[in-house]
């Protein structure tokens, strides 16, 4: 199975590469925003020319928005525009151009609904102090060197790595990955170099392939798993907060940059920059590598992973937990789940998001009208089962599985609260338009705006 993977390797720059990279970094820049000065003024031309009534035929002739258009564009104007441009790779232009397209083409699948998500604005141009310092090889001399601590790049030469790249190097060494291109970055105040790569995965298998988990995501305990694990939420931002508004505040008594009086900043303002920097990305890995272990573990171990559609963004709406929820990342566990329960050899199912996983008794299957945030422990009026709360949404969840799989597709459950309560010991699924009742083999007409009802024996 051929996958695409990245490899991400800290770097040690000396001064004189670090201002190499940065020289091919500000030449993408430079080249984004030409091409981008270059687009508006052609937009802004030809609509000058439509209210003064010049026909469509008459019209300005317009600039093609591809990479092959604006690189054609750039290569006509480059001896001008930049007459430095033979000191730096053509790799660096075609970075800055190829990010405007990407742009462009976003801007415009959003403007005419063929991009789905939040509405995507139009490029903006980028700051040689405020944007991130990138550049992407995608041709040339790239490879690890031998030794494993050292990798080369087009035009950089031979780069030092901070750590060994010998995953990387068995692969390529073994001919099971190929590298697709390399970007140089600088996150956090250190440089970094990701390699993009086609790999030949071999075909896995869970330790328990017919396991099924249910995992209920929170800011209590980041998961909640139906074997009844309890993975607790580390709250790295909440640890690392005193020492971030130390270095904040810190940060606020140097001079700063000054747009308005075009004020450059004091040295000891970018020190202070870089440290809190640095604070923050330290916040940052410390995130990714807890959240990249617990995945794993889970896509490793378990057959089938079952979590929730939740609704991130909006949730970030409460300001109250808004820093709770974004510190805990629970829009990247599902993410890393989908692509390495592929990995693994298993499969993520994805409950509804108005699917009641809290509101539900996983005893008999009643559901709650409402539930409060506070109330931590549920209790069924019903059965009387008392249980804590996200150990019963992860119970629900994994008992969810069996529905995938009698329906063969998604459970589209309603809002709780619309829910009447239902026979004890069973459940109520929402069965999609064409499909037959649980039990029986066939298709159903589409009843459109109904909801059609099949009970099924609680697990």
């Amino acid at each position: 199975m051929k996958t695409i993977r990245a490899y991400r390797f800290a770097l040690d720059l000396t001064p004189r590469q670090e201002r190499s990279v940065l020289a091919h970094a500000g030449a993408a820049r430079v080249a984004h925003n030409w091409a981008l000065a270059k687009v508006k003024a052609v937009l802004d031309q030809r609509a000058a020319e439509r209210i003064y009534g010049v026909p469509e035929e008459l019209l300005t002739p317009s600039l093609s928005w591809s990479l092959a258009g604006l690189r054609r564009a750039w290569n006509t104007a480059k001896p001008a525009v930049a007459p430095w441009w033979g000191e730096v790779s053509k790799e660096a232009f075609n970075t800055g151009l190829d990010a405007l397209a990407r742009g462009l083409k976003h801007w415009t699948g959003s403007r005419t609904g063929k991009r789905a998500g939040r509405q995507v604005g139009f490029p903006r141009f980028k700051s040689r102090r405020r944007s991130t310092p990138s550049v992407r090889f995608t041709t040339g001399a790239i490879r690890v060197e031998p030794d494993r601590m050292h990798v080369v790049l087009p035009r950089l030469g031979r780069l030092k790595l901070h750590e060994s790249a010998r995953k990387l190097a068995r692969r390529l060494e073994a001919g099971t990955a190929r590298i697709m291109s390399a970007t140089v970055r600088r996150d956090g105040g250190r440089w970094h170099v990701s390699f993009t790569t086609e790999v030949d995965r071999a075909e896995r298998t869970p330790a328990r392939p017919a396991s099924v988990v249910g995992v209920d995501v929170g800011i209590k305990h980041l998961a909640v798993v139906s074997t009844g694990e309890l993975v607790d939420n580390p709250r790295h931002l909440v640890t690392a907060q005193q020492r971030l508004r130390a270095l904040g505040r810190a940060l606020s008594r140097k001079t700063g940059p000054d747009r308005r009086t075009r004020q450059r900043a004091s040295k000891r303002w970018e020190r202070a920059s870089v440290r809190l920097g640095r604070a923050h990305a330290r916040v940052a890995n410390l995130r990714r590598d807890g959240l990249h272990k617990l995945t794993t573990r889970l896509t490793r171990e378990h057959g089938t992973v079952v979590v929730e559609d939740l609704h991130v963004a909006g949730m970030l709406a409460n300001r109250k937990l808004a820093r709770h929820i974004a510190d805990a990342g629970l829009a990247q566990i599902r993410r890393q789940l989908a692509y390495k329960t592929s990995w693994n050899g298993g499969r993520q199912l994805i409950a509804d998001r108005w699917y009641p996983s809290s509101k539900t008794c996983s005893g008999c299957g009643a559901v709650k009208a409402k539930l409060a945030l506070s109330e931590r422990e549920y209790v069924c009026e019903a059965c009387g089962l008392v249980l804590d709360r996200d150990l019963n949404a992860a119970l629900n969840l994994a008992a969810l599985a069996a529905q995938f799989d009698t329906a063969g597709s998604g459970p589209a459950a309603g809002r709780g609260a619309d829910q009447k309560t239902r026979v004890r010991g069973q459940v109520a699924v929402k069965r999609q338009p064409g499909t037959a009742p649980a039990g029986q083999t066939g298709t159903v007409p589409p009843q459109g705006g109904t909801t059609d009802r099949a009970l099924v024996t609680a697990r």
